[in-house]
């Protein structure tokens, strides 16, 4: 008996069915490297359009988790799709290095009080031992990027540039010093930028305080009323006693009512609205109502400081509201931007009585020396021994805490120095010198203010997705002036020198910057530290102090479109300003976002970025937050070490990052099997091409069987979902990669691999494949749709897997040293001579295929039945006639015996609908009904078809016509082409 397996066309490839990522990943990093790949595509994109993506940098401080291999991972797939749609998209990442995070890590490992010198040089050998380890990371996870000369804020051409931007601004009139409060962290003894504020519950005592009026008489005139014969009392809710005694005045609404009401405490001044609500909690009752009146008319009437000999006013704002409390809001112009705001208006003063180290000064009264927070409970006791307490109780409520420390914050008034947000030609609350006087003057070239011009300039941004606009700007409308100075060692100077008596910098404070930084170009900000302020100021050095504040370490990363982008290395490197891309987490909207926008209209009056891309959070499978005491944290390096890069990757593209990110060890195993479904189709296709020469096996197009042009305009849509439409050597960027919806990407890949290509197309020509002659003209047709298909699908699937997108290129293309990432996304065959008829044949090819499809699956469910009755093993057991009524029996008919092959059946006819196909089963379609019965003939033992003719040739008893023919004659025939 003849062995008829080895006459098959059996698949034969060196792309292994099991990934191995977590083995073979490595090895193809280090041959990237070898080859220096990311330069070898710098050669190749050079002249291209250019797209730039600019990396938000990282914080230089501990390994990465899973949120930055989200955030990596992302930028890569964008800027290879980028590269393959035609585009010159060269990547260079970045670290933030300065800031208190590692100089905490700094006095962790080597103590305090070290001399600043030498702090300043561990915080630089500690970041760049960050940024090595991290860089290890990101590259592990096949990101491509200029990794050999990254940008570092701490670079000292960079940090230069950090203090030109900052004369820029100055220069521009938005620089301000002024004395007012800022969130205040006690534990970092620094002011804190907005974005380092976090919000933590927190328990807190929320008491309710009279403050007696001084002029009664005066208050009963208000309200047109006899003198009251009990003590009158204005009543404020707070939850943070401790700020009572800078208190200097109690703020009302002037258009709110509010309301005189006699109890057994006094008389009490409340909102009208909240009385009812008031007196409940204070557990009193009305005697009675003395009288309603506007808070307008209450303006200025004199109150006694509840444990203080000193009068406040009664004040009229705006920011008072009816949410909670009185209605009547004691008011700290030195603990609170409201206060501080309403206090410009009355020239309140701004009296700080809290040091820096979050202890009231010594001679403050009563609670001098004391910490704030202990400070609460003197002062409720105080109050309460006065009759001032009219009400107490502990309140859970969210507060903000430092983002670092997670320990409370608080609000005081410092020096500081502010970018004003609103008219800087008019900002009320700078402190009014010659200096400020003089920047005022400077705004000729700039009318508008920094907050109306950000909010212009959020207009003309690309939002992905769309929501993000409305946060920005929220945020923008709503931003008080940002205050960039920090009291830190570790950090960008701010390079000013400051006249001993006035405060005001130096008259040529320009031209010093510009001097401070040519030397910190060369030697980095210890330039600056080191620097006795003779050698720049000459005989004006006795009159002038060195300013010892650093930036905020947002100002470093928030100018780096200036630093970086148009740095003096940018154009080696391909940078240019401005960006196309930001791309960072949605909490980045009130950070990086915003200081980029912020300096970005500062310096230039626009935006640094075209468009911003913003994602969620990375939580647990149940919706949690990551956390190491939940035991719930997935690392990034243990997924690559044990799965593969490519998994992860594929996590990330497959999920809608514009909301939280889902990932647990059940998730993962979905992606593997995903990925092993993808992995397999490539196999497939590679196997089968594996003796296929694309420059001698290449039969026309229009010598194609009709499926496989079919597969070629599946393939056709598939890629023009995916990246538009692809005009060889133009740049484009439609599609879902053009359109950053990666999710979708995915999802049209997995159905295209598993529904078109694994459930359609490839299951029907396996048998072409394997029982043609090798050499026979339809088998070449499959195999040239094949070699296309892999072209393009390894391509498509490049930014994603970028390890196995490698790997099956170098199978497909048979040349280890090219790559995927040199090409740009695949120009498939025509279909005809010009662009016209090939659309029109397109068309045709869609409608006649969908519809055989459609048959396809009712032919499937019909076989299945009888294999679940017993009656057939393989669908080739079965045969199928389908009954047609004239308008489809033509379309049927002109597919000829391929109706079998579709269908994988031994036998496919197709009769006219009459009387005797009443047995039939209706199908999909009008017109059609189908009937499935059993073969009655033996099966071939090549091909597995049941025929009529198995044994006809005496010679070869086994096997069918159609075999002999392909083994042992000229082949068989297949007319459809």
């Amino acid at each position: 008996m003849a062995d008829y397996k080895k006459t098959l066309n059996l698949p034969d490839t060196s792309f292994p069915m099991r990934g191995d990522l977590a083995r073979r990943e490595p090895a193809m990093l280090e041959q990237w490297r070898k080859q220096k790949l990311y330069q070898r595509i710098r050669e190749v994109c050079a002249g291209r359009p250019l797209f730039i993506l600019h990396d938000g940098p990282p914080y230089a401080n501990g390994d990465i988790h899973i949120g930055h291999a989200v955030n990596k991972i992302l930028k890569d797939i964008i800027v290879k799709s980028r590269t393959l749609s035609g585009y010159d998209a060269p990547y260079l990442p970045g670290w933030d290095c300065h800031g208190l995070p590692i100089e905490l890590q700094v006095e962790k490992a080597h103590g305090i009080n070290i001399p600043a010198e030498q702090f300043r040089k561990l915080c630089r050998e500690f970041a760049a031992t960050q940024v090595a380890r991290q860089k290890a990371d990101f590259i592990r996870l096949g990101v491509f990027g200029d990794w050999e000369q990254p940008y570092l804020t701490m670079a000292f051409q960079t940090e230069a540039g950090i203090i030109r931007a900052l004369g820029r601004i100055r220069q521009n009139g938005y620089l301000y010093q002024g004395r007012k409060p800022v969130n205040w962290c006690i534990d970092c003894g620094s002011a804190l930028a907005e974005a380092e504020v976090e919000y933590e519950d927190k328990v807190s005592p929320a008491i309710d305080v009279g403050f007696r009026f001084s002029e009664p008489d005066k208050l009963a005139d208000a309200f047109g009323i006899a003198g009251p014969e009990r003590q009158v009392y204005a009543v404020i809710w707070t939850t943070t006693p401790w700020t009572l005694p800078a208190n200097q005045a109690v703020s009302i609404h002037p258009d709110f009512q509010y309301t005189l009401i006699e109890t057994e405490k006094g008389v009490l001044l409340l909102a009208a609205e909240l009385a009812e609500t008031c007196l409940a909690r204070f557990g009193l009752s009305p005697i009675r109502t003395l009288g309603t009146r506007r808070g307008r008319v209450l303006e200025n009437l004199k109150l006694q400081h509840p444990f203080y000999a000193r009068e406040v006013p009664i004040v009229c704002g705006e920011h008072v509201t009816l949410e909670a409390g009185t209605g009547l809001v004691h008011t700290a112009p030195a603990h609170g931007l409201d206060d501080y705001v309403v206090g410009l208006r009355y020239q309140l003063p701004v009296e700080n009585p809290v040091g820096d180290d979050g202890k009231f000064l010594p001679a403050i009264p009563l609670v001098g020396g004391l910490s704030v927070w202990k400070a609460n409970d003197l002062i409720v006791a105080e109050l309460e021994n006065s009759g001032a307490l009219i009400h107490q109780e502990k309140l859970k409520h969210s507060y903000p805490h430092c983002w670092r420390h997670k320990t409370p914050i608080i609000s005081r008034a410092t020096r500081q120095w502010f970018i004003a947000m609103d008219d800087p030609a008019r900002t009320t609350d700078a402190d009014e010198t010659p200096a400020n006087e003089a920047r005022r003057a400077a705004q000729n070239a700039w009318p508008t203010a920094l907050r109306s011009t950000a909010l212009d300039a959020i207009k003309d941004t690309g939002f992905y997705p769309d929501w993000g606009c409305a946060r920005l700007q929220a945020m923008i409308k709503n931003r008080p002036d940002w205050c960039v100075s920090r009291q830190r060692d570790w950090g960008v100077p701010m390079a000013f020198f400051l006249h001993r008596e006035s405060g005001e910098p130096h008259p040529r404070s320009d031209e010093l910057l510009e001097q401070v930084a040519e030397r910190v170009e060369q030697q980095g900000i210890e330039a600056w530290f080191a620097l006795d302020p003779a050698e720049l100021l000459g005989s004006d050095a006795s009159s002038y102090r060195k300013l010892n504040d650093t930036l905020d370490v947002w100002f470093d990363s928030g100018t780096t479109h200036a630093t970086v982008l148009r740095g003096q290395d940018a154009e080696s490197v391909g940078l240019r300003y401005p960006a196309d891309l930001y791309l960072e987490g949605s909490d980045q909207h009130r950070g990086w976002f915003q200081s980029s926008l912020l300096t970005g209209c500062a310096i230039d009056g626009r935006a640094p970025y075209k468009g911003l891309l913003t994602h969620g959070f990375v939580v647990d499978g149940s919706g949690h937050k990551m956390s190491k005491s939940r035991g719930n944290v997935i690392a990034p390096q243990k997924v690559s070490d044990t799965l593969g890069a490519d998994i992860l990757r594929l996590w990330v593209a497959a999920t809608d990052y514009s909301a939280e990110l889902s990932i647990s060890d059940e998730i993962l195993k979905r992606v593997v099997e995903s990925y092993r479904r993808i992995r397999n189709t490539l196999r497939f296709l590679l196997a089968n091409v594996s003796d296929f020469d694309a420059a001698r096996d290449v039969p026309p197009v229009e010598q194609w069987l009709e499926i496989d042009r079919y597969a070629i305009v599946m393939t056709a849509d598939l890629q023009s979902a995916l990246a538009g439409s692809v005009d060889a050597g133009a740049a484009q960027s439609g599609g879902h990669y053009g359109r950053y919806e990666f999710h979708q990407v995915v999802q049209k890949l997995q159905q295209f691999c598993s529904e078109d290509l694994g459930g359609f197309y490839l299951d029907i020509l396996k048998d072409r494949l394997y029982t043609a002659g090798a050499d026979s003209a339809a088998r070449r047709s499959a195999q040239n749709a094949l070699h296309h298909i892999a072209q393009c699908l390894v391509r498509l699937l490049a930014p994603i897997l970028s390890f196995t997108a490698e790997e099956a290129w170098q199978v497909l293309n048979r040349d280890a040293d090219s790559s995927v990432f040199l090409s740009t996304w695949y120009e498939l065959p025509a279909l005809a001579v010009d662009d016209a008829a090939s659309a029109a044949d397109a068309d045709r090819l869609r409608a006649r295929w969908s519809k055989l499809r459609m048959l396809r699956s009712d032919v499937q469910r019909q076989l299945e039945a009888l294999r679940v009755a017993g009656q057939i093993g393989s669908s080739l057991a079965g045969e199928v006639v389908l009954h047609a009524d004239a308008g489809e029996s033509d379309v049927l008919r002109s597919f000829g015996d391929d109706l079998r092959f579709v269908f994988i059946t031994s036998a496919a006819t197709v009769a006219a609908a009459s009387s005797e196909s009443a047995g039939a089963t209706a199908s999909s379609i009008p017109g059609i009904s189908i009937a499935v019965v059993a073969s009655p003939h033996p099966k071939c033992e090549r091909c597995w078809h049941y025929r009529a003719d198995v044994g006809a040739d005496p010679a070869h008893p086994q096997i069918c016509g159609r075999c002999v023919a392909n083994l042992f004659g000229a082949g068989e025939p297949r007319s459809h082409a």
